[in-house]
């Protein structure tokens, strides 16, 4: 089982420890909805370094680029950051993921922990006709998640860079804490606003110090895992594994919109079908009439007690204080109106369908 460079500071912390995607991770340091509101009010810090990054470089690096994802990189430009899907040949999903120009022919690739070698050998395998130039660096690097309103006074106190400036979806390379040469990037997980950063493995202690020190002032939080998943179901994130798969299709999940639809790329044919003929399901938010929380694998029924659809995550939302879901719904049954009911086996209870995200970032 691996460890981030923080495990040792999480213990510490008091965290519950599970593993998750091959590594041990925080899942929480105390109460999940106190992380959660954190977040969403004021500031909290997380540890993600499990994620895979990396590097693609050379004169080939946009054509390939191009090929294998989803979104259209030669929209990007240095500084910017992008979200995309590796697309497969049946019109699923082999991972997403989100790509920052670094600088010209010089891409940064953030992929899913559990994909890391998944990812690794798919790009290896699409490279031999582009020969560009493929480094992965995730075991040489920390990525440390500061999300929530707070979270540009926070950095703005340990560099010289405004980060007021930076826009959403956008790159820095920057001075952290008087460390040079730290990739900032205004994204997250999370809907809240926020940063990550990207950092070698030596200097992730102090700067995760730097943070917490600096970030009393704003009653920061480290945050596990747990409220990590809230965060994103209350933003209707897909989750890889729960969401999307190698059988989901991005249509289906909502990602027509990061899918160009100008060019050919790998997987496209099925999935340019997809969206010029449609699908038979549509990703849906639901919420339950009761306290129970809909979980992954639940199925929905329609008020004559009809399969429409399946539960593919769920939680207790701290800011609507109800318990909700991410589903997948039958097209031809989505009626906002009538009342649903979901059936984990032990009980069968009530429900309604809810457009995404369910709060607005």
């Amino acid at each position: 089982m691996k460890k981030t460079k923080l495990y040792e500071t999480h213990k510490s912390l008091g965290a519950n420890i599970t593993n998750f995607a091959g590594y041990e991770m925080p899942i929480s340091y105390g109460s999940i909805m106190n992380e959660h509101n954190s977040v969403r009010n004021s500031l909290g810090i997380f540890d993600v370094s499990h994620m895979g990054e990396f590097l693609v470089e050379g004169e080939n690096a946009e054509n390939f680029l191009q090929y294998c994802c989803s979104n259209d990189i030669k929209k990007l430009y240095v500084g910017r950051a992008q979200y995309n899907y590796f697309p497969n040949l049946n019109g699923g999903i082999i991972d997403d993921l989100i790509v920052y120009k670094l600088e010209e022919n010089k891409y940064l690739l953030v992929v899913n922990a559990s994909n890391i070698q998944k990812d690794w050998n798919h790009l290896n395998s699409l490279n031999k006709k582009f020969n560009a130039n493929l480094n992965n660096i995730s075991d040489n690097i920390s990525l440390l998640s500061i999300q929530g309103p707070n979270s540009t006074n926070l950095l703005n106190k340990i560099s010289d860079f405004n980060f007021g400036t930076l826009k959403n979806y956008m790159n820095c390379v920057t001075n952290i804490d008087n460390i040079k040469n730290v990739i900032v990037a205004s994204t997250g997980y999370t809907g809240a606003g926020g940063y990550e950063i990207y950092c070698e493995n030596k200097n992730v202690k102090q700067i995760w110090d730097t943070l917490f020190n600096e970030g009393r002032e704003f009653n920061v939080l480290p945050i596990g895992l747990a409220a990590r998943d809230s965060l994103r179901i209350e933003m209707g994130y897909c989750l890889y594994g729960n969401e999307i798969d190698e059988n989901t299709s991005p249509v289906e999940a909502g990602l027509s919109w990061i899918t160009k639809t100008e060019t050919n790329f790998y997987g496209s044919n099925r999935i340019k079908k997809d969206i010029q003929n449609g699908c038979e399901y549509m990703i849906m938010g639901i919420k339950s009439k009761e306290r129970i929380i809909p979980r992954k694998g639940n199925i929905i029924l329609n008020s004559s007690k009809n399969k429409i659809g399946m539960v593919t995550s769920g939680t207790f939302s701290p800011t609507l204080k109800k318990s909700i879901g991410i589903s997948f719904i039958l097209k031809e049954n989505l009626n906002y109106n009538e009342e649903i009911f979901i059936d984990n086996k032990r009980k069968t209870f009530k429900a309604k369908i809810s457009s995404l995200p369910f709060i607005k970032s």
